[in-house]
């Protein structure tokens, strides 16, 4: 194997096909590649941690009896899930005979011997909205816990909707209908939380809770919602709600515990033999199992004092109260063997570092500080990538790294001489992390680079990248070509001449750019036309989403979505001060629009979805079609104080509803076909007087804590219409 190739993974059916008759390798791969999947569904819709090992072993030895019998081994995955699914069912109907349900009383701090739900409010310091929506998950009924736990899975992409619907045992029509009505329920949930923790308390809602004792129950929370819905002052503190998806991300996985998966595989090896076997063979199968995982179990107290799992009423956590060491596994445990000739993941690091849970080095808050392999601007390429030998170069450590594992950058100022290629692929199961280190800011200057390369070149899948800053490139900072399922977050890319971060290529797929910063791009001898903040641009690809960027004071434009042919999510971005000539430049040619939808000759069609992004003071258009002939969606966005027009969309049919347009030389620009209802150009005559605030300070400055946009009242409308700016 080349250095920098994927290691191959074999498809689940021929893996099923291979256990079925028999073969431990293929049993083993199976369970180690499913197992974390089920740890995740049943941890999230459990509430006390010893039950989740008990239905998960539960779940295992069924999926390990029920193997020989499965007639569809391309169904496995929904196969394993609708027995989870139906174990959590089974045991929530024997806990509740068993013990009644306990009441909680959320204001008062948890017992530390408590439940899992409170643990995860009080133990754990989940901020704003994360928070909230953790505590509200603690007023569901079960039912919607466990379709909590499913669509959790199917947010993140570990489940798609028609493996939700096997695990229910419904049609995915009907699985819709559930989900809404359980999201209904959800968000219900969030306002009452709100209400409950306003600061002074609504009159009227300390009246409804005086005789309340503190019990989530449904009575309660019909009482308390029913007063929500139909009180002004409450209901409105829950305007600026963000959706569940965009909370989730934010929300580590929980993590399989390193003696769990020895333990699993262990006794998969052991069971392989007897999966194909009659159905008397089935039950020596079984009470081999059965023991070997109780002893399990039973092993896993010599660990609790380095791995603490909690979960929070369908949202799960992890927490390490001592540091990793050396090879980055708790103490005392040993490391997991490879298989098949897979490469082992790192375990999972106290920041869980697949699903970033703060602001990186630019905004302040940790990164992981366990790893495969650190890299230092102090380091040296002869040493072995540890932290206390780190290599010197991003290249050396990317060389190096195989799927499931973490490159760290240490702070400092790295000033590389070649361009950083990142090859290897992870997978779904083994993502490769490039992060800051801890609390640490990693800059690249790019400025030593050849004119003619690009700083960054990313051609591998399945990365999570974040907390980096890239400046001086004398061409783009980043490029990623034909990724798939990449995850960038908490960027900062300026002061590059060409772009700050470009993805492009046909098979560019399921990529997220999320709460990243892009500016001040631009070619100090151009004339305006090169520079622009981020884009995806020149190729095609299903579910990408740019979400909580600013692209501003870029020389070109700020957003740069032309000549892509596949629709794009773009929502609660800002764009903002783009084309201006700052740098006094004679002849200046800047196109300057803050969101450009279109491009190539002929021009490419490709129908985005544009939902709450504000676009203002751009030298020329806020939103601009550039002649995209397909329809596109455009609600509930805002455009102020633009140099030409509000919105330019004089080519599509486009859909516009609840849309802002004020101060700008011109509020819209419409095709004949265009569908519009609701903006202000449809209602009369608006002006700035409709916000709430038109000072762009806070806006224009720092991120939050965690890497969010900042809050402010700018442009913000609480009527409905318009971006949503406080979005957090």
């Amino acid at each position: 194997m080349t250095q920098g190739e994927t290691v191959p993974v074999q498809d689940t059916t021929s893996l099923v096909r291979s256990a079925q008759g028999g073969d431990e390798r293929a049993l083993d791969e199976l369970i180690a590649a499913h197992l974390p999947l089920i740890y995740n569904v049943i941890g999230r819709a459990l509430n006390r941690h010893a039950d989740v090992d008990d239905v998960v072993q539960e779940t295992m030895i069924q999926v390990v009896r029920g193997l020989p019998g499965l007639r569809e081994p391309a169904r496995f995955r929904s196969w394993v899930v609708a027995i989870a699914y139906r174990q959590i069912q089974m045991h929530r109907r024997g806990a509740t005979r068993r013990h009644p349900p306990a009441r909680e009383v959320p204001e008062e701090l948890a017992d530390p011997g408590g439940d899992f739900e409170e643990r995860s409010i009080t133990g754990l310091m989940l901020t704003g909205q994360r928070r909230e929506l953790a505590e509200a998950t603690r007023w569901l009924e079960d039912d919607d816990r466990h379709l909590l736990a499913l669509w959790w899975q199917e947010a993140a992409g570990e489940l798609t909707r028609s493996e939700l619907a096997a695990a229910m045992g419904v049609r995915p029509t009907h699985a819709a209908v559930r989900v809404q009505r359980m999201r209904a329920q959800l968000d219900a949930a969030r306002g009452l939380v709100r209400a409950l923790h306003a600061t002074p308390r609504c009159p009227d809602l300390a009246e409804v809770l005086k005789p309340w004792d503190g019990a989530t129950d449904a009575l309660w929370r019909k009482r308390i919602t029913r007063h929500v819905r139909g009180c002004r002052r409450c209901s409105q503190l829950s305007g600026d709600l963000l959706a569940p998806e965009k909370l989730l991300p934010g929300i580590a996985a929980l993590p399989l515990p390193v003696f769990a998966l020895e333990g699993f595989k262990a006794f998969g090896a052991h069971a392989a033999a007897g999966a194909h076997a009659a159905a008397g063979a089935h039950a020596a199968v079984h009470t081999g199992v059965l023991t070997h995982l109780q002893h399990v179990v039973q092993t896993k107290a010599a660990a609790v004092a380095a791995v603490v799992l909690v979960a929070g009423g369908g949202l799960a956590f992890a927490v390490y109260e001592t540091p990793l060491t050396g090879d980055e596994r708790p103490p005392g445990v040993a490391a997991p063997p490879a298989t098949g000739g897979a490469v082992a993941p790192d375990p999972p690091d106290p920041t869980g570092s697949l699903a970033p849970a703060g602001p990186p080095g630019p905004t302040g808050t940790a990164g992981p500080t366990g790893a495969a392999y650190f890299v230092a601007p102090d380091g040296s390429d002869n040493g072995d990538g540890s932290i206390a030998h780190p290599f010197a170069t991003i290249s050396k450590a990317a060389a190096a790294v195989k799927p499931g594992q973490t490159i760290a950058l240490r702070g400092g100022t790295y000033k590389p001489t070649a361009p950083i290629v990142l090859d290897t692929s992870g997978d779904e199961t083994h993502r490769i992390t490039l992060s800051n280190y801890g609390n640490e800011h990693p800059v690249i200057d790019a400025a030593r680079i050849p004119a003619d390369k690009w700083a960054i070149t990313q051609h591998g899948s399945y990365w999570t990248v974040q907390g980096l800053e890239v400046k001086n490139s004398a061409s783009h900072a980043y490029v990623c070509l034909s990724c798939k399922q990449n995850l960038f977050v908490r960027l900062s890319m300026h002061d590059n001449v060409e772009s700050g971060l470009t993805l492009r290529g046909d098979g560019t797929t399921g990529n997220q750019v999320l709460d990243s910063d892009f500016y001040n791009n631009h070619d100090p001898a151009g004339q305006g036309q090169s520079g622009i903040g981020m884009a995806i641009k020149f190729g095609s690809g299903e579910n990408n989403i740019v979400r909580g960027c600013r692209a501003f004071d870029n020389a070109d434009d700020g957003f740069d979505f032309g000549d892509f042919a596949s629709p794009i999510d773009i929502q609660h971005n800002w764009a903002f001060g783009n084309g201006v000539n700052r740098w006094n430049v004679a002849g200046w040619k800047s196109n300057g629009n803050g969101f450009t939808f279109g491009g190539g000759s002929p021009p490419v069609a490709a129908g985005h979805s544009v939902r709450h992004n504000a676009a203002w003071d751009n030298i020329h258009n806020g939103f601009a079609d550039g002649s995209n002939p397909a329809e596109l969606q455009l609600s509930n966005n805002t455009a102020f104080r633009n140099g030409a027009t509000g919105f330019g969309v004089p080519t599509t049919p486009a859909t516009l509803r609840s849309n802002v347009a004020i101060g700008n030389a011109t509020p819209v620009s419409m095709a004949t076909g265009a569908h519009t209802s609701r903006n202000t150009w449809d209602e009369g005559t608006w002006t700035a007087s409709m916000f709430r605030s038109t000072d762009a300070t806070a806006a224009q400055g720092a991120r939050r804590a965690d890497g969010t946009l900042p809050a402010t009242d700018f442009l913000s409308t609480g009527n409905g219409m318009g971006a949503s700016m406080s979005e957090s």
